[in-house]
């Protein structure tokens, strides 16, 4: 019994089995099929924006150390930490009393050379002197009065005003410290205008410089860039609401170990939220016009050159090697070796090789690059 049905099930097996290969071979025919045929596409012209991106230092336009003068006791402390301050605001006073009498000493002398001076003139007048007691009575009076000048000099050095309209930093002395001449009291900035410093390497900088209309020879420190945006990107993400102007400063040389070149950008701060110190992003917007722009997965690398696999009339497939200007997230701006009227391998490109003629479909630029995930404009 046993061997009937393992008989029976050996002459089944027999009869099904070329069906199965032979299914088996036309499934791997058609999964061969599908692999073979590839998806085309064509290059298209947009108006795209390049960024270029590059860490900042933010500093205030004008961020000065305030020090004592003169030497004294810290009377006074006007001010806070942190606090807006208007220029000619006082903000510290020595105590002023060594000072106050000197000048007060200082200027009775000049009173005294005054009355000699006037008394050597009657006699003068009556040739009861010569002219060079006259003269020495007049240098008399004139140090004195340079002596009194100074005691107020130095008397007005008791008391440290604010330079500008700015925001005070960190207090280094507390009242009643014992000053000396050159101590730090604190820092002000002004901070209505932030100076962004960002550093740009050399191959950069040349291809700043060859913008048209980005020199001008009546400014040679300054780079203009009448198409082109420059934002602040702060350490949250977030944009600063403020644009720089349309140009940036030029530092006037090239650091020898790093090969970069310091620039300045210029960030109006009307409502105080830049401080001196900070860091960010600093992002430069490019416009490229009638820019030829294909997905990077069309294209292959060899020995650091970039290839693109193009269909021909007669369907054959042509290696052919292209010049990218721009990589910006996944597409490229082609700088030659494309035209719009080309046809290129998009999907498949590892499947081809030069000569083939796959089997094909196309699909329209404007629907390939709406997936991308950077949106051509």
């Amino acid at each position: 019994m046993k061997s009937s049905i393992l008989h029976a099930s050996v002459v089944a097996w027999l009869c099904l089995a070329p069906l199965a290969c032979s299914l088996s071979a036309e499934g791997h025919e058609e999964e061969h099929e599908v692999q073979r045929k590839v998806v085309l596409t064509s290059p298209m012209t947009r108006d795209v924006v390049n960024t270029q991106q590059y860490v900042c230092q933010i500093h205030s336009r004008r961020h000065i150390e305030l020090r004592a003068l003169e030497r004294g006791y810290l009377e006074e402390i006007q001010v806070q930490e942190g606090q807006a301050v208007k220029q000619g605001e006082l903000l510290f006073k020595l105590l002023p009393v060594v000072y106050k009498a000197q000048l007060h000493a200082d200027q009775a002398e000049l009173l005294q050379a005054d009355i000699e001076l006037r008394n050597t003139k009657k006699l003068f007048e009556r040739d009861v002197v010569s002219d060079q007691e006259l003269a020495l009575a007049q240098a008399k009076r004139a140090g004195a009065k340079a002596k009194v000048e100074l005691a107020a000099a130095e008397l007005a050095f008791t008391e440290i005003r604010a330079p500008f309209d700015g925001i005070i930093d960190r207090q280094y002395e507390q009242q009643g410290s014992l000053m000396e001449e050159g101590d730090i009291l604190t820092t002000v900035s002004d901070n209505d205008v932030m100076w962004v410093y960002f550093n740009v390497p050399e191959a950069n900088y040349l291809e700043l410089e060859s913008i048209p209309g980005a020199t001008d020879p009546a400014h040679p420190q300054l780079l203009k860039f009448p198409d082109t945006q420059i934002e602040l990107q702060l350490a949250n993400g977030k944009i600063f609401e403020h644009a720089a102007g349309d140009s940036v400063t030029v530092e006037s040389e090239f650091d020898n170990e790093t090969g970069n070149i310091l620039f300045r950008a210029d960030f109006p701060n009307p409502n105080g939220l830049l401080r001196h110190g900070q860091t960010g992003t600093l992002l430069i917007h490019e416009t490229l016009e009638n820019a030829i722009v294909i997905p990077q997965r069309a294209t292959f690398e060899i020995l650091d050159k970039q290839y693109v696999y193009v269909v021909g009339d007669d369907g054959a497939v042509h290696q052919r090697e292209v010049e990218i200007s721009h990589a910006m997230d996944d597409i490229f701006i082609i700088a030659s070796g494309l035209a719009v009227t080309d046809k290129i391998v998009l999907d498949g490109v590892r499947q081809v090789h030069d000569g083939d003629h796959p089997e094909t479909e196309f699909r329209a630029p404007q629907e390939v690059l709406a997936h991308q995930k950077y949106h051509a404009q």
